[in-house]
């Protein structure tokens, strides 16, 4: 399932989609298969699934402890993998967070390795695509190569400091949707909601919509707006202006405070159908 289907379904019914992250391996392997089905089976649109990596530059210090959890249980690029499918046999679209290093040093279940290798195992997974927030469309012509083989959509990142050229040249290399980091800094939820993000959806609104960026038969690209938002609330004020809402610290927390895993998993519904229901009454 790809991922305009989430988004087509959130714009029939004239609200934003939810997109939920949680990383793979965390806490357990089979537990953060619990994990991600329960935000599937709990409101989310779109999942996100985390590649754990020991050096997480982008993340904060909330999905970096969870990926140090991981890591240290010994999760593996075929655990990622099997959470995919997991999620996708529930039929929700699922797309892979990763840096790079990892998918190029991918080892699947054969002889193959690298770029081929992830895409083809992600693809048969049912994963609907890639997000790579430290691969730039300037040195990803391995990857869309490997991204157009196997009908992946790949999702790269502009922030609030991206030129205007920058922004057109990144929504241009899109498919699926374009991931707006909302603030300069590490993943976390935040008390309040970047007052940057709007102007940074509308530039990169503004970069689709220039004459030549995006092939004259693609409609629309969505744009999701991630990092910071912890409440229904913040979803509402988020989606509102973004055609998706990203969350993952305040999801991630949820499994991270809890005092054993089946509270994580009841926080973890709560929060989900919490952020549910405020793309639901965002004003569109």
């Amino acid at each position: 399932m790809t991922v305009t289907v989430a988004f087509e379904k959130a714009r029939a019914e004239g609200r934003a989609a939810l997109v939920g992250y949680l990383p793979a391996g965390f806490p357990t392997v089979e537990g953060g298969i619990t994990a991600v089905r329960a935000l599937a089976e709990s409101g989310v649109d779109l999942v996100e699934v985390g590649f754990p990596y020991s050096d997480p530059v982008m993340d904060g210090p909330v999905i970096q402890r969870a990926g140090e959890i991981a890591l240290a249980r010994g999760v593996r690029g075929a655990d990622v993998i099997r959470t995919v499918e997991a999620v996708a046999d529930l039929g929700v679209p699922v797309v892979v967070m990763t840096y790079w290093n990892l998918v190029e040093r991918y080892t699947g279940g054969g002889p193959e390795r690298g770029v081929g290798a992830f895409a083809r195992d992600l693809a048969g997974a049912g994963g609907a695509g890639l997000i790579t927030p430290d691969l730039i469309p300037d040195e990803a012509d391995e990857w869309m190569a490997a991204s157009d083989e196997y009908g992946l959509d790949r999702i790269f990142l502009v922030a609030p400091s991206s030129t205007d050229a920058r922004i057109a040249m990144t929504v241009a290399a899109c498919r699926g949707f374009v991931y707006a980091t909302s603030v300069m800094g590490v993943t976390g939820a935040r008390d309040v909601t970047s007052s940057a993000a709007p102007a940074l959806v509308a530039r990169i609104r503004a970069a689709a919509a220039l004459p030549g960026t995006l092939p004259a038969e693609q409609p629309a690209l969505p744009v999701g707006v991630g990092l910071g938002v912890r409440d229904g609330g913040q979803a509402a004020e988020v989606g509102s202006y973004a055609d998706g809402v990203i969350v993952g610290s305040a999801l991630v927390g949820c499994l991270l405070d809890a005092p054993d895993p089946e509270a994580g998993l009841a926080a973890l519904r709560t929060l989900t159908a919490d952020l549910a229901a405020g793309v639901r009454r965002s004003v569109r």
